[in-house]
Protein backbone atom coordinates (compact mmCIF):
# COMPACT_ATOMS: atom_id res chain seq x y z
CA UNK A 1 0.00 0.00 0.00
CA UNK A 2 1.44 3.38 -1.03
CA UNK A 3 1.76 5.91 1.74
CA UNK A 4 0.67 9.48 1.06
CA UNK A 5 1.71 12.77 2.62
CA UNK A 6 0.04 16.16 2.82
CA UNK A 7 1.80 19.14 1.26
CA UNK A 8 0.91 22.62 0.04
CA UNK A 9 1.64 24.46 -3.20
CA UNK A 10 1.65 28.27 -3.04
CA UNK A 11 1.88 31.14 -5.48
CA UNK A 12 1.32 34.85 -4.99
CA UNK A 13 0.84 37.96 -7.06
CA UNK A 14 0.59 41.34 -5.36
CA UNK A 15 -3.20 41.28 -5.78
CA UNK A 16 -3.89 37.58 -5.24
CA UNK A 17 -2.37 34.61 -3.46
CA UNK A 18 -3.31 30.97 -3.40
CA UNK A 19 -2.24 28.03 -1.24
CA UNK A 20 -3.49 24.61 -2.32
CA UNK A 21 -3.41 21.65 0.04
CA UNK A 22 -2.98 18.26 -1.55
CA UNK A 23 -2.22 14.69 -0.72
CA UNK A 24 0.58 13.14 -2.77
CA UNK A 25 2.40 9.80 -2.77
CA UNK A 26 5.52 9.66 -0.61
CA UNK A 27 8.51 10.32 -2.89
CA UNK A 28 6.76 13.06 -4.89
CA UNK A 29 9.15 15.79 -5.99
CA UNK A 30 8.59 19.53 -5.70
CA UNK A 31 7.89 20.00 -9.42
CA UNK A 32 5.57 16.97 -9.48
CA UNK A 33 3.54 18.53 -6.66
CA UNK A 34 3.22 21.75 -8.68
CA UNK A 35 1.95 19.77 -11.66
CA UNK A 36 -0.42 17.67 -9.53
CA UNK A 37 -1.87 20.77 -7.88
CA UNK A 38 -3.11 22.23 -11.18
CA UNK A 39 -2.20 25.71 -9.94
CA UNK A 40 -1.07 26.80 -13.41
CA UNK A 41 -4.72 26.67 -14.52
CA UNK A 42 -5.37 29.69 -12.26
CA UNK A 43 -2.00 31.36 -12.89
CA UNK A 44 -1.02 30.75 -16.54
CA UNK A 45 2.38 32.39 -16.08
CA UNK A 46 3.52 29.38 -14.03
CA UNK A 47 5.55 26.92 -16.06
CA UNK A 48 6.22 23.75 -14.05
CA UNK A 49 9.81 22.77 -14.63
CA UNK A 50 10.83 26.33 -15.59
CA UNK A 51 9.55 28.48 -12.74
CA UNK A 52 11.87 28.79 -9.73
CA UNK A 53 10.56 26.99 -6.67
CA UNK A 54 11.41 26.69 -3.02
CA UNK A 55 10.22 25.19 0.20
CA UNK A 56 9.39 27.58 3.04
CA UNK A 57 11.41 30.42 1.50
CA UNK A 58 14.51 28.44 0.52
CA UNK A 59 15.21 27.70 -3.13
CA UNK A 60 15.26 24.03 -4.00
CA UNK A 61 15.82 21.85 -7.02
CA UNK A 62 12.81 20.57 -8.94
CA UNK A 63 13.67 16.97 -8.07
CA UNK A 64 13.74 17.46 -4.30
CA UNK A 65 11.55 14.89 -2.60
CA UNK A 66 8.91 16.38 -0.34
CA UNK A 67 8.39 15.72 3.34
CA UNK A 68 5.02 15.75 5.10
CA UNK A 69 3.84 19.33 5.65
CA UNK A 70 6.21 20.94 3.11
CA UNK A 71 4.95 24.03 1.31
CA UNK A 72 6.23 24.33 -2.26
CA UNK A 73 6.43 28.00 -3.20
CA UNK A 74 6.52 29.09 -6.82
CA UNK A 75 8.49 32.30 -7.27
CA UNK A 76 7.75 35.05 -9.78
CA UNK A 77 10.70 36.32 -11.79
CA UNK A 78 12.28 39.55 -10.58
CA UNK A 79 11.29 42.53 -12.69
CA UNK A 80 14.41 44.49 -11.74
CA UNK A 81 17.73 43.23 -10.41
CA UNK A 82 17.87 44.44 -6.76
CA UNK A 83 21.47 45.61 -7.18
CA UNK A 84 20.50 47.80 -10.14
CA UNK A 85 17.49 49.19 -8.26
CA UNK A 86 19.70 50.15 -5.27
CA UNK A 87 22.27 51.72 -7.59
CA UNK A 88 19.60 53.80 -9.34
CA UNK A 89 18.07 54.92 -6.04
CA UNK A 90 21.51 55.89 -4.69
CA UNK A 91 22.17 57.95 -7.81
CA UNK A 92 18.86 59.75 -7.18
CA UNK A 93 19.80 60.36 -3.53
CA UNK A 94 17.27 57.88 -2.14
CA UNK A 95 17.52 54.55 -0.33
CA UNK A 96 15.37 51.47 0.15
CA UNK A 97 13.14 51.53 3.24
CA UNK A 98 12.63 48.58 5.59
CA UNK A 99 9.79 47.15 3.47
CA UNK A 100 11.58 47.70 0.17
CA UNK A 101 9.93 51.06 -0.49
CA UNK A 102 11.76 54.19 -1.38
CA UNK A 103 12.27 56.62 1.51
CA UNK A 104 9.40 59.04 1.72
CA UNK A 105 6.79 56.70 0.19
CA UNK A 106 3.56 56.56 2.12
CA UNK A 107 0.87 53.86 2.11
Amino acid sequence: MDETIQVEVAFARPERQLILKLEVPRGTTAVEAVRLSGIEEQFPEIEPGKSRIGIFGKLCKNDRELNPGDRVEIYRPLLVDPRIARRELAAAGKSMGKAGREDGDED
